[in-house]
């Protein structure tokens, strides 16, 4: 097989896991960061490891290319050229399941800096009583947009929290670690009343700018507001006015609209704001767990050209 690894800031640590591993002796392997990758190398290649943007679109653009399979280094894949690949017939395969842990650990980090005053005291730097009032997670209430690996793993750590979990899917089908679910389209008083509103969901034509002006206003309880999920997801000038029309009490952010934001959004100026440059997911031994997923389904390629763990569904859009 001809590969092309494409892993931006982690591709020397794929470099050595790849040469040291047996299993890709067999293999061409090129990466993005060699001079070597003209036109014909790049037609001739099957798969691509990696989310290059530039070099995919270079790739589909050629008229004898062959690739065959695409696996993502992310769980989202609202950045891709999805019909142009769907057109081709490439197989689409992300990293789902993989950032569950990290991120989950991350929210809880979120919510705790929040309602246990951390993020507050670490601006003082001196020793004085906080004036914020200090909160615990038992018994608050709990909605998650997105009830799938992220989602669920929050669930799960919160309930050991002794707070109480709604999930919210597509079509409010149950789902693990939540007591109960809703549908998307039949938001109901109870998820209005939340006291921690957390955005795990990816991003799709339904789920843009979700999070604007009319669902701000139907908020009752001032909730703390996380988002992990994709920054479109939240209109990002109607969560500043609901910062500041104090309809949400505190917000924190891992994804944002636009990504990076500027150093002039009113966001960073805010305390009651908690941003992190979309590293929720990110965690030390990533692109060691990225390769062993991989090998799984690249096993199962050399056999039949198929691939069944995280197959993109373009029925659903991730």
């Amino acid at each position: 097989m001809n590969i092309l690894v494409a892993a931006h800031h982690d591709q020397v640590q794929f470099k050595n896991i790849i040469n040291q591993d047996p299993q890709f002796q067999n293999d061409n392997i090129f990466y993005d960061d060699e001079q070597t990758l003209d036109q014909t190398t790049l037609a001739n290649i099957d798969i691509l490891l990696g989310n290059n943007q530039e070099l995919l679109s270079k790739i589909l653009n050629l008229p004898q290319a062959r690739l065959a399979w695409i696996q993502l280094l992310s769980t989202g894949i609202d950045y891709l050229p999805l019909k142009q690949i769907q057109q081709h017939h490439i197989l689409l395969t992300t990293l789902k399941g993989l950032h569950a842990e990290p991120i989950a650990e991350s929210v809880i980090g979120m919510i705790l800096s929040h309602y246990r005053a951390l993020n507050f005291a670490s601006r003082q730097h001196n020793w004085q009583k906080l004036t914020a009032d200090l909160q615990m997670l038992s018994n608050k209430q709990v909605v998650i947009f997105g009830t799938g690996h992220i989602g669920s793993r929050c669930a799960q750590l919160l309930q050991a929290f002794h707070a109480h979990t709604i999930g919210v899917n597509h079509n409010g089908h149950p789902a693990s670690n939540f007591e109960k679910t809703v549908a998307t389209k039949k938001l109901n008083s109870e998820i209005f009343q939340a006291d921690i509103i957390i955005n795990t969901m990816p991003l799709t034509p339904d789920t843009k700018n979700f999070f604007n002006a009319a669902f701000f206003n139907q908020l009752k309880n001032q909730p703390l507001f996380i988002s992990i999920g994709r920054g479109l997801s939240t209109n990002t000038n109607d969560l500043i006015t609901a910062l500041r029309q104090q309809q949400i009490s505190s917000v924190a952010l891992d994804v944002t609209d636009p990504e990076p934001l500027p150093s002039d959004n009113p966001l960073w100026q805010m305390e009651n704001v908690l941003i992190t440059p979309h590293i929720a997911g990110d965690f030390q031994e990533y692109p060691q767990q990225a390769i062993q997923l991989f090998q799984k389904n690249l096993q199962q390629f050399r056999q039949n050209h198929t691939v069944n763990i995280n197959l993109v569904d373009w029925n659903k859009g991730y």
